[in-house]
C-alpha cells in the first residue's frame, strides 16, 4: 500500500490550503485514515481521522472548527481542508492508514506517506 500525500504549499495568514492523500497499491481495505503534522524539533501531533465505513470524524481538540476531513471512497481519497491557516500549522503534515480496527486518534497506523509541507507566513 502507497500512500502519496499533496497539495502543500507556502500561504499567508489568513488562507486556506487543501491536502489530498491518496491510497494505492494492493486491494485496499483500509479501516481510517488519519492526518498528522510535525515541526521541526516537536514530537508528530495527531490532527484528524476519518473512517471509511460509516465515515465517523475525530479531530484533534485545538483544530476543530478550522480544519476538515472528508474522504472520496471510490478514489480512495482522503482530504484535509485547512481554513483560517496561523503560522504555527506550519509543519509536515503526514497522512496514514489503518487497517486494524483501533482508535484512529492514538493507532498505530500501519502504513505513511511521504509527506507534504505546508508554510504559513504571517
Amino acid at each position: 500500500v502507497q500512500l502519496q500525500a499533496s497539495g502543500g504549499g507556502l500561504v499567508q495568514a489568513g488562507d486556506s490550503l487543501r491536502l489530498s492523500c491518496s491510497a494505492s497499491g494492493r486491494t485496499f481495505s483500509g479501516k481510517a485514515m488519519g492526518w498528522f503534522r510535525r515541526v521541526p524539533g516537536k514530537e508528530r501531533e495527531f490532527v484528524a481521522a476519518i473512517r471509511w465505513s460509516g465515515g465517523t470524524i475525530y479531530y484533534a481538540d485545538s483544530l476543530k472548527g478550522r480544519f476538515t476531513i472528508s474522504r472520496d471512497n471510490a478514489k480512495n481519497t482522503v482530504y484535509l481542508q485547512m481554513d483560517s491557516l496561523k503560522p504555527e500549522d506550519t509543519a509536515v503534515y503526514y497522512c496514514a492508514a489503518q487497517i486494524y480496527f483501533v482508535s484512529p486518534v492514538t493507532g498505530p497506523y500501519n502504513y505513511w506517506g511521504q509527506g507534504t509541507l505546508v508554510t504559513v507566513s504571517s
